[in-house]
């Protein structure tokens, strides 16, 4: 199997940049500022679709881009033919090099707003530049993440297949699209690069097309059957479902598959009122001898149409679930922004605020840390609070908690214990960090997942998990709120 990312190792994605973080670039030098020490947050501001939580993604491929950082000659002859850019800036790059430190919390983890979930600190101009890939490559696998993983939990077990391919907006999109589907909890994919890149299962069996080839379905379904019949699965809706479909995949599992010392796996339902279509055809099946013969359905699927599925009774094993996912069209945007909040002066760490009229715009200074705490009977997460990076929560003994807006809402959180969730993963421009493989990631998220209470995992109106600020953080932030007031 070819390393899993050398499609991404073809292209030089340095220059995937907004045109400002050049410009600045430029300007740094003229300041002569360009190596002074900078911290930049990235962290989202809402959960897609009014969720209870998100789902962090795209580390990985974020670290690639990272260790490949570089601009060749004809980078460098661009920018020389715009005319603004100073030689001593296009010196710069030519002997770029990535020094940065940066943290990430891990693949599969559950966040949530405000939280830092990738910190670089590093000279300005470096930290700068790599913006909008950070926020490229972590907001788009992270929305697909948090989609999928809606739709596999509206599911309630059964299987669900990503199969979206061709719905993505772009090729890189189905793939990394699919990558993060089956971390959010999807089995496999529709998608055969994925396999072959990833090692993610890929699925799928025929289209409308195979049927309309042959003379009859009939036809059709025996001559694909005769092909694989250790893996027999039918496209039964082309014609009619119930009339046609049903009955010439029973006539055929009876006259090709049994004969042949196998068992049908299953039927595929792409169109019509499928809770009708899939009870009926659980009825057949059954009176036919096949109770072990599965049912999948597929089109145009999402959370609330398979949760009205399963609450119609629909017999269905299965989903493959396509456009919906793959864009996340019901909410197609994951937030997240990139923001300063702190410098270097001598030595010292100096703590930036951005503030806006509109309060949740207003950011949060200075280098942090994020601590989960779990209580100790459930293992269930109770809150997360932000800290200062050095700052350590003492899990041997009481800990005050309080909304980090309306301050009076204070708990005493007792019995728990605490985990840091951000991780470094370079340092100094070293990559010091081991990605997970993505089976693990996924294991690692339904686990991290599970430690959530029901009540942040509904799809309406979900109980809002607390996020909140150490007294020590909270102290600096109001500081500065009063200080450029």
């Amino acid at each position: 199997m070819m390393n899993k990312i050398d499609w991404v190792d073809k292209k030089n994605l340095t220059m995937l940049a907004d045109f400002y973080e050049f410009t600045m670039g430029n300007g740094y030098i003229q300041n002569g500022i360009e190596e002074k020490y900078a911290y930049f947050d990235m962290f989202f501001r809402s959960i897609p679709d009014n969720g209870g939580f998100a789902i962090m993604a795209g580390v990985e491929q974020l670290i690639e881009y990272l260790k490949n950082l570089k601009f060749n000659n004809e980078d460098i002859a661009y920018f020389r033919s715009k005319n603004i850019f100073s030689e001593e800036f296009l010196d710069y790059l030519r002997d770029f090099e990535f020094k940065c430190d940066v943290w990430a919390v891990p693949e599969g983890t559950p966040i949530f707003p405000q939280e830092p979930i990738v910190i670089v600190r590093g000279p300005v101009l470096q930290a700068q530049l790599v913006e909008t890939m950070i926020l490229l490559t972590v907001n788009h696998q992270s929305l697909i993440a948090t989609k999928t993983n809606r739709i596999v939990r509206a599911a309630k077990g059964r299987q669900v297949i990503e199969f979206g391919s061709r719905r993505a907006q772009g090729y890189e999109a189905a793939i990394l699209g699919a990558r993060a589907a089956y971390i959010g909890g999807c089995i496999g994919t529709a998608n055969t690069i994925v396999d072959r890149d990833f090692d993610i299962p890929a699925l799928g069996t025929m289209a409308h097309s195979w049927i309309q080839m042959f003379p009859t379905e009939l036809d059709s379904f025996k001559a694909y059957a005769k092909v694989y019949p250790d893996n027999c699965y039918l496209l039964v809706d082309t014609y009619n479902t119930l009339r046609d479909g049903i009955p010439n995949a029973i006539k055929t599992f009876n006259e090709v598959v049994l004969p042949l010392g196998y068992r049908p796996k299953g039927i595929r339902i792409d169109s019509g009122d499928i809770a009708y279509l899939s009870k009926e055809a659980r009825k057949m099946l059954d009176e036919a001898g096949f109770p072990d013969c599965t049912i999948m359905a597929s089109s145009s699927l999402d959370e609330y149409t398979i949760r009205d599925l399963i609450n119609q009774g629909a017999k269905i094993d299965s989903f493959g679930v396509g456009e919906r996912l793959i864009t996340a069209k019901s909410e197609p945007i994951f937030n997240g922004v990139y923001k300063l909040t702190a410098m270097e002066e001598e030595g010292k760490i100096v703590p930036k605020i951005k503030i806006s009229e509109n309060v949740g715009k207003i950011t949060t200074p200075g280098f942090k840390q994020i601590y989960r705490l779990y209580s100790r009977d459930t293992n269930k997460a109770i809150a997360d609070v932000i800290t200062l990076h050095d700052e350590e929560i003492n899990d041997n003994k009481p800990y005050e908690i309080f909304h980090p807006l309306f301050t009076w809402k204070r708990k005493k959180v007792e019995n728990f214990y605490a985990r840091k969730l951000l991780v470094q993963i370079f340092d100094k421009g070293e990559n010091v960090y081991d990605s997970p493989n993505v089976h693990d990631i996924k294991k690692y998220c339904n686990e991290q997942i599970d430690t959530l209470w029901d009540e942040v995992k509904r799809f309406e109106k979900p109980h809002e998990y607390f996020v909140d600020l150490s007294q020590e953080l909270w102290n600096i932030k109001d500081e500065l709120l009063k200080r450029h007031k």
